[in-house]
């Protein structure tokens, strides 16, 4: 049996971890999913995308203080680099995605 591996393990990698903060009953978090494919598409193993259900994992979004849904972190080294609630385009995360990798933020 596969190790779970924790929220904390994921954000910690030296790869820019995009999390997409989302709920089941949010339109919005749904028109989101075939733009982070893209997004994951684009970027390959340069980016970590991950969806992070606020009702399956409420201590997390309130560590957080995930206000609205989606809500978009991009974490590298455990180090939260952005935040922004609201849907995004696949090019604007490809380009945090790549700045984060160029050592840039």
């Amino acid at each position: 049996m596969k190790k779970k591996t924790s929220f904390k393990d994921l954000i910690n990698r030296k790869t820019p971890t995009l999390v997409e903060f989302s709920a089941e009953w949010c339109g919005p978090c749904k028109a989101m999913a075939p733009i982070l494919k893209d997004v994951a598409r684009q970027v390959g193993d340069k980016g970590h995308i991950i969806k992070i259900d606020v009702d399956r994992n409420p201590a997390i979004a309130q560590k957080f203080r995930i206000m609205s849904v989606p809500t978009f972190m991009l974490f590298q080294e455990g180090k939260k680099k952005w935040t922004q609630p609201g849907m995004q385009s696949a090019s604007s995360l490809v380009q945090l995605l790549e700045k984060a990798n160029a050592g840039e933020m």
